[in-house]
């Protein structure tokens, strides 16, 4: 299984931006379709991105489409999501993971290797 690293995460007003980054290792991610989701205190795992294996495709959540961009840079075996425009409710860990289908709004089940998270917290 790919080992998961996010980072990237902090403390932003409404209305900033950050870049999450998730670097993995042990199998490169060219060999996977990527997603980040997120979890805020009490609640699921919401799935707010996915990219295919080339990168030429991609689905978002609608919470997060156009505010959003996720990449992926196989040859440094790392993904991204550019965060803009950001939102108190967009507040929660954010998990990048590795998995084996693309299709739009896929379960957390698609998924069988997770980095450990990393926090964003977006102030009012």
């Amino acid at each position: 299984q790919a080992q998961l690293v996010e980072s990237g995460g902090g403390l932003v007003q409404a209305g900033g931006s950050l870049r999450l980054s998730c670097a993995a290792s042990g199998r490169t991610i060219s060999s996977y379709t990527m997603a980040w989701f997120r979890q805020a205190p009490g609640k699921e795992r919401e799935f707010v991105a996915t990219i295919s294996w080339a990168g030429d495709a991609t689905y978002y959540a609608d919470s997060v489409r156009g505010r959003f961009t996720i990449s992926r840079d196989n040859a440094k075996n790392t993904m991204y999501l550019q965060m803009n425009s950001l939102k108190p409710e967009d507040t929660a860990v954010y998990y990048c993971g590795a998995g084996q289908r693309l299709r739009p709004s896929p379960p957390a089940t698609d998924f069988l290797s997770w980095g450990q998270g990393t926090q964003v917290t977006v102030s009012s």
